[in-house]
């Protein structure tokens, strides 16, 4: 008995939020009276609604329903990113609701079932969305709370049974140190939520914590090369899992994969750069070593059709492409270059970039000048300051500056496709993980 069966109320503040709106979904599945605030309308909160959640956009007290406020048998979940003077957690905290973080209601969920953790500064998303699908498809009985919206299933979260659990593993706030992974991968550990952690070495000690979260019974999977122990993972090398005998046909990755028991042969996967196809070879490790029934495995990874925003392709004709891409760390914009440069060759890029956070465009400005530099075009849209206020000398201006491509400028959102149509361009990547995700179908729109 998991001691949430018994709450018939949850309440998200947040509930807009990619891992928020997964578990609002996951307890109005289970027959809860789910509701919550969110301080914008997006097309996600339009969805949740849609499928009879309750959702506000005013934080005051008479906005929310009257079920939550007569019943004390409530559970209120909220997110860290809310602010400190948010009227609706400040009431429920003065009248003795029970209240928890999201990470903390997610570790209750998965305690005591079987847990597949995927964790990592990048390719996390992308990684449990593979390996929720290979589950799935290949019979298991899964519930997955995905932290992006799958395009097969067109949602963040999966509910075809609950024998095994597969979880997205966040090391913002240290959240992911609230599950219980029998089996956990992690992809990458390169610095990034410096303005949580301080120093790179604290990121890097929080996910040593995370990998001792792993029983002696269980498995830990690694990208080759990181500082910890476990099964590697890798593309052509001596990894414990490996991709051999790579080639490119028709826009697809043909591979076999070197396991330590056997090879599976014939493997063929849609998502472009190197970097989406070592999430599949990190997801196929985990389903191998959860017990998926191997002889499915290449039919169910062929059938993925990838998670959205992530590398996503809007427009893909001979003479023009579109390709939005949630990238918001100086590695994630490298990678999607190596992916555009693999797939499309010989043809002019062009990046349009929104910067995410304030302490992230200053802890790792050079680094995003140098990743960016490399497009044969780029513009900057203002920085995205989603739960931070303004710091001093931070924009993007200065920003530009440190980029030393000559065809770059600022563009301000409301004249942004304009600004794109007007340079003829072949191949446009949008990248970013603040709003211009909203923008792209005006960009598509404009283009067509």
């Amino acid at each position: 008995m998991n001691e949430l069966d018994n709450i018939q109320n949850f309440y998200f503040i947040g509930i807009g939020g990619i891992g928020m709106s997964a578990l609002a979904r996951y307890f109005h599945a289970k027959g809860k009276n789910v509701s919550g605030y969110d301080k914008t309308s997006t097309l996600l909160s339009k969805k949740l609604e849609e499928e009879g959640i309750v959702v506000v956009y005013k934080d005051e007290i008479t906005q929310i329903p009257q079920p939550i406020l007569e019943d004390k048998n409530t559970l209120v979940v909220y997110t860290p990113a809310i602010p400190g003077g948010h009227e609706q957690y400040n009431y429920f905290l003065k009248e003795s609701y029970e209240l928890k973080k999201r990470a903390v209601v997610l570790g209750l969920v998965t305690r005591n079932k079987l847990t597949l953790a995927v964790a990592g500064t990048h390719g996390k998303t992308t990684t449990t969305a593979i390996l929720a699908h290979l589950l799935k498809e290949t019979g298991a009985k899964v519930t997955a709370f995905l932290g992006g919206i799958s395009e097969d299933i067109q949602s963040n979260l999966i509910m075809q049974g609950d024998e095994v659990i597969v979880a997205e593993a966040d090391e913002f706030d240290r959240s992911f140190l609230q599950l219980s992974p029998n089996i956990a991968a992690i992809t990458s550990m390169d610095a990034d939520h410096l303005d949580i952690y301080g120093e790179k070495e604290q990121l890097e000690a929080s996910f040593r914590s995370f990998a001792a979260l792993v029983p002696a019974t269980g498995k830990l999977l690694i990208k080759n090369g990181l500082p910890l122990d476990g099964l590697t993972i890798g593309i052509e090398d001596n990894a414990d899992y490996s991709a051999v005998n790579v080639k490119i046909e028709n826009g697809a990755y043909h591979f076999d994969l070197k396991t330590p028991r056997q090879t599976i042969s014939n493997l063929k996967f849609y998502l472009p750069g190197k970097h989406n196809l070592l999430n599949a070879i990190t997801a196929l490790a985990m389903a191998v070593e959860y017990g998926s029934p191997t002889n499915h495995l290449a039919r169910a990874l062929s059938s993925f059709k990838g998670v959205k925003r992530r590398f996503s392709y809007k427009i893909n004709s001979e003479n023009l492409v579109l390709i939005d891409d949630y990238a918001h760390h100086p590695a994630e914009i490298s990678a999607v270059y190596q992916a555009v440069r693999e797939m499309h060759s010989g043809k002019k890029v062009l990046a349009v970039f929104q910067p995410h956070l304030f302490s992230r465009t200053k802890d790792f400005a050079d680094e995003f000048a140098e990743s960016l530099t490399k497009f044969d075009a780029v513009m900057l849209l203002d920085i995205y300051p989603a739960r931070e206020l303004p710091v001093e000398g931070i924009t993007s201006t200065w920003l530009l500056d440190k980029i030393s491509n000559p065809e770059k400028e600022l563009v301000q959102k409301d004249n942004l496709s304009a600004k794109i149509k007007s340079t003829h361009p072949e191949v446009v990547v949008m990248m970013g993980a603040g709003d211009i995700g909203e923008e792209v179908e005006k960009v598509k729109i404009a283009l067509q």
